[in-house]
């Protein structure tokens, strides 16, 4: 079981969020003994192990101080299920919307892709050599060279790269000859005619209505296991190249039995998944007080949200998903609302809180710089695909950190969202005119930086709508 959790210790963890999220040394620490947490659980012996829970996390924060891109960036590390969900999405029982189980069984989706591309590459060598088989087979029907008179051919038949329409495998019908052949890629491009699964015919039942979707997919999964709409195949002409690929997947599925998938699935799901519940604090009834309006089925889906948090178990297609031991990691602004306002059993289901800090001017500088997609190398990346040398000078970037520390207080802080905003107005004359270049280097400096932003900023009515 421990090796469905990474073993990467907590600093290696915070290393690796380092490349990408600045700051936040906190949430980063915090997130990273949670995950290392999930693997030394399962090192502990089974009398003991399911006596330990995690212990949840709530993140607190402005817009734009990295709570999300945290949890993208996590989300790569885990190696175990790990999804992402929105809890402004979900709705209390009996309301239009959808319910808070459905992001346990999206949960378990995820572990059956990850499980069942792990089986997958383990059989992926018998798979390409029984599809080889069935190609080689393919090919090498109805040549017959120990008689002169052709005898009929039924087909299948062999369209060359030409046009020529053949008997497969005529002029080579040695097995050996032909696997040769077809390894060194001489029959790329000839094409053959192959029985492929038909696409499903089955459309949008409810067209796409809200709080429908997990309805439409067991309508659909049912549907799919009648006789008229499953099965069905059709003929098709493919390149080899193509037909090998076709063949070495359907070998492979062969080859994997689908009901341990799902049993691993499931497992994996209740002792090593990872849900990220973003936006909570949209869920949360403000200053503690429910009614209507746009409060309607806040306090209830805190509600359902509960027994799930604290442990329950869910039905899935997959079968039933304890989630004693699932993780939960929560994040909300608290712009309005705070954490005293949601249900105190929640609150209590979440004992580590960690506050993030909001973005300073020196933050902005490392943001552009610094992480590995930093939106300076962004832009010129964008910039170098019409031909364009673009770089900034440091006192440009010195300058658009400002710009973005002083647009922030003025208006409303959205963090690090604030310089994608001043990168496009700054840029703005550049991304249209760029094909139409003739100069090749281009050069950002402070002064082009305080041209183009100071009538911007000076006018608050026409900052508060650009920036």
């Amino acid at each position: 079981m421990s090796a469905t959790v990474t073993n990467f210790t907590p600093r290696e963890i915070v290393g690796e969020l380092d490349r990408y999220v600045v700051g936040q040394a906190k949430a980063k620490r915090a997130v990273a003994i949670a995950m290392r947490n999930r693997w030394r659980r399962q090192q502990v012996p089974d009398e003991l192990r399911d006596e330990i829970a995690p212990k949840n996390i709530i993140m607190i924060g402005p817009t734009g101080v990295g709570k999300t891109e945290i949890a993208r960036r996590l989300s790569r590390l885990a190696q175990a299920p790990f999804i992402k969900v929105e809890a402004s999405k979900f709705t209390e029982v009996g309301y239009v919307g959808r319910d808070v189980e459905s992001m346990i069984r999206d949960l378990v989706e995820v572990a059956l892709q990850m499980v069942r591309k792990e089986q997958l590459e383990r059989v992926e060598i018998r798979a390409r050599e029984h599809a080889e088989d069935r190609l080689v087979a393919l090919l090498s029907h109805g040549a017959d060279p120990a008689h002169d008179a052709p005898r009929p051919i039924m087909g299948p038949f062999v369209v060359s790269a030409h046009g020529e329409v053949r008997a497969p495998g005529r002029g080579s019908s040695d097995p050996t000859g032909l696997r040769a052949r077809l390894r060194a890629g001489e029959l790329d491009e000839e094409t053959v005619e192959l029985d492929v699964a038909e696409a499903s015919p089955l459309v949008s039942v409810f067209g796409g209505a809200p709080g429908m979707g997990d309805m439409e997919n067991q309508l659909k999964d049912m549907l799919g296991q009648l006789p008229g709409f499953r099965g069905k195949t059709q003929k098709k002409k493919v390149k080899v190249h193509d037909a090998l690929k076709l063949l070495q997947s359907e070998e492979a599925q062969k080859l994997i039995d689908m009901d341990e998938v799902r049993r691993l699935a499931v497992t994996r799901t209740e002792q090593s998944g990872v849900v990220f519940l973003d936006e909570i604090d949209k869920v949360a009834s403000r200053n503690g007080q429910g009614g209507g309006g746009p409060d309607v089925s806040r306090e209830g889906v805190q509600r359902d949200l509960l027994p799930i948090v604290e442990g329950s178990t869910v039905n899935t297609k997959h079968g039933p998903v304890n989630t004693d031991y699932i993780l939960f990691i929560a994040a909300g602004a608290f712009h309005v609302a705070a954490i005293s306002d949601l249900i105190p059993e929640l609150q209590g289901r979440f004992p580590i809180r960690v506050e993030l800090e909001s973005l300073t001017r020196e933050d902005f500088v490392r943001i552009l710089t610094e992480p590995k997609n930093a939106l300076a190398r962004q832009y010129r990346a964008l910039m170098a695909a019409e031909g364009i040398d673009l770089s900034f000078e440091p006192d440009a970037i010195e300058a658009i950190a400002e710009y973005a520390a002083v647009a922030n207080r003025r208006a409303e802080n959205i963090g690090a969202r604030r310089l994608h905003t001043i990168m496009e107005a700054l840029l703005e004359e550049l991304s249209f005119t760029a094909p139409e270049r003739t100069d090749p280097v281009v050069r950002i400096d402070g002064a082009q930086v305080r041209r183009v932003l100071d009538p911007i900023l000076a006018d608050e009515d026409l900052a508060r709508f650009i920036l």
